[in-house]
């Protein structure tokens, strides 16, 4: 206990580092994800064919590899990012691709009836999906959407190959010096679990106040 007492301020500074990654890159993906899931449902065949190539190739390739590519990969068509750029670029990619999934399920789930009601009443496409059809999807697909940034919190621990100090990195580091690995990794672990469990209250809490709104 006395090391993780010591190591307790390096690995909690670290923690609000993996928070930043995982805030940022959420947001990022969930413009990403939203953007394609309306190009997925789109029947301009351009931007579902370019829209559906995405998904495929992001889903289809691990995350690590991904990381490698925009960290060490751009460089050398001139591109230089930092890591922490890099790494927010290629998990907000890989975030995009899973959260596009989420929403075109949404969509697709509004009943078409009211489509056809907002174009009765006038409304073009687009007013109708922004007025009606996406404050209904995004309040379905609030549960996978969690579940898609409990798993970012985890995965941001890929990082730490290309040296951002999150939370696995720094505990990394403070092992090198003091050869404790079970207990600061263990330190670690419980850090995250408790991480992913306050975001889990969070979520719960956003399932129970828009579901209050569904039933007014």
């Amino acid at each position: 206990m006395d090391i993780v007492l010591i190591a307790l301020p390096f690995l909690l500074k670290a923690a609000l580092i993996t928070i930043f990654l995982a805030v940022v890159s959420m947001a990022i993906g969930l413009v990403i994800g939203l953007i394609t899931a309306l190009a997925r449902v789109s029947k301009n065949k351009l931007f579902y064919n370019m829209a559906t190539f995405y998904v495929s190739l992001i889903r289809g390739t691990p995350v690590l590899v991904q990381i490698y590519l925009v960290y060490f990969g751009l460089p050398q068509i001139g591109i230089t990012l930092g890591a922490m750029t890099s790494g927010i670029i290629a998990l907000s990619i890989n975030t995009g691709a899973y959260l596009s999934e989420s929403f075109r399920a949404a969509i697709l789930s509004v009943d078409k009836g009211q489509t056809e009601a907002a174009h009765s009443i006038g409304m073009t496409n687009w007013q109708s999906m922004r007025r009606i059809i996406i404050p209904q999807s995004v309040r379905t697909a609030i549960p996978t959407v969690g579940n898609t940034y409990i798993g970012l919190l985890k995965e941001t621990s890929l990082v730490s190959v290309i040296t951002v100090t999150e939370l696995l990195y720094q505990t990394t580091l403070i092992i090198a010096k003091t050869f404790q690995p079970l207990t600061l990794y263990a330190a670690a672990a419980v850090i995250y679990w408790l991480i992913c469990t306050g975001f889990n209250v969070l979520l719960t809490w956003l399932e129970r106040r828009s579901s209050r709104h569904l039933n007014v």
